[in-house]
């Protein structure tokens, strides 16, 4: 059956999360729209899809221990030279990020990895495009704003056609999460979702 590629992320909710794809659309990042706006906390990983039971199970438990958190943006930062992303960096919310991000990819669960760069959450609004339309990114969204209180992440499938879909909703402390979807085909989930 091969491997499913899997992702983290805490999803940026309404109404910023359609006009932070909408504006990375329009720089013409051919991702944009297979991608829910987001901040990641495990990156692009390949698994064995036998492993997804014991994956749901490590991150009910990554939630469990998890507290809602405010979570603010503002402004822009870049990778570039390093790599070629322009994003809105995160000015509230950064150490909670880290600590769950370390949750996730703990050794003594199933999606331990090496990053290849340094945990730094942020959320991408321009990735491998001109130089010129990365320029106008970080130019046109330096004065953004949002905020909100984090109260869950979620597990992401990519499917063949390169888009990212949900798979499971995890929240904070064993409640409910609060991020609405973002209204499109990206939030409809490839299959069934796996049960705890």
């Amino acid at each position: 059956m091969g491997t499913v590629t899997l992702g983290v992320s805490i999803a940026v909710p309404e109404p910023y999360g359609s006009l932070l794809q909408e504006r990375r659309a329009g720089f013409g990042d051919p991702a944009a729209h297979g991608i829910p706006t987001h901040i990641t906390l495990l990156p692009p990983t390949e698994a064995d899809p036998a492993l997804l039971p014991a994956i749901e199970a490590h991150l009910t438990e990554v939630a469990r221990a998890g507290r809602p958190f405010p979570m603010r943006l503002c402004g822009t930062g870049t990778f570039r030279p390093l790599s070629p992303v322009v994003f809105v960096q995160v000015v509230e919310g950064a150490a909670a990020c880290s600590w769950l991000q370390k949750r996730v990819r703990d050794e003594s669960g199933p999606l331990v990895r090496e990053l290849q760069f340094s945990y730094h959450p942020h959320v991408t609004v321009a990735h491998g495009i001109s130089e010129e339309a990365m320029d106008r990114a970080y130019a046109e969204l330096a004065e953004f704003e949002a905020a909100w209180t984090c109260a869950s992440f979620a597990l992401y499938e990519q499917g063949a056609d390169g888009v990212w879909r949900k798979l499971h909703e995890y929240a904070f402390g064993g409640g409910i999460g609060s991020v609405p979807a973002q209204g499109s085909p990206v939030d409809e989930p490839a299959r069934a979702p796996f049960t705890s």
